[in-house]
């Protein structure tokens, strides 16, 4: 597998997903998260994971518009993915979500979207509205994370779109080997 930063692995729909990048999980707000994303990069990361729970999106929108700015480059040149908190979950308030979320980032496209956990009796009808997120393009593609194997085979039984992603932790502490 090819791990340099500007590589990419193909999801549905042609997009391609940068295989490293930086989560700014726990970076908080302020000037490190911005300095943080800045300094990725210029380093040649080309894909920024943040969360609405993160507290971080306005920064990590800042710091990629500053970038761009900075180095000529383009909106499209960086890969944005965020995530739907469990607050937020529903059909409705998953929209709302994703309004507040790509305001907070100044985009207009989110490149990934995800369901954050499986919320119970929720999880179905927040998938629901990030398909629909899909459809208006809104967002280039759709995924879940920390779901499991049986929360996945739940989904497929309802989704009209399969996610192109199921975001895990995964190191030798966690193997999650299912």
């Amino acid at each position: 597998m090819d791990l340099r930063p500007d590589s990419a692995a193909p999801l549905a729909g042609g997009v391609a997903l940068p295989r490293i990048g930086l989560g700014v999980f726990r970076s908080g707000q302020g000037d490190g998260t911005r300095n943080a994303v800045r300094a990725a990069l210029d380093a040649g990361y080309r894909h920024i994971d943040t969360a609405a729970i993160y507290g971080n999106e306005e920064e990590v929108g800042q710091a990629i518009r500053r970038w761009c700015e900075d180095t000529g480059g383009a909106r499209e040149d960086v890969f944005i993915t965020t995530k739907l908190w469990n607050d937020d979950q529903g059909y409705d308030p998953a929209l709302r979500a994703f309004e507040a979320s790509a305001a907070r980032l100044g985009v207009e496209v989110v490149d990934l979207y995800l369901l954050h956990w499986p919320v119970p009796g929720l999880r179905h009808e927040s998938w629901r509205a990030l398909e629909r997120l899909l459809q208006d393009g809104r967002v280039r593609a759709i995924g879940v994370s920390n779901f499991t194997v049986d929360h996945l085979e739940q989904l497929a039984g309802v989704a009209r779109h399969l996610p192109s992603v199921n975001q895990v932790e995964l190191h030798p502490f966690l193997p999650q080997r299912e």
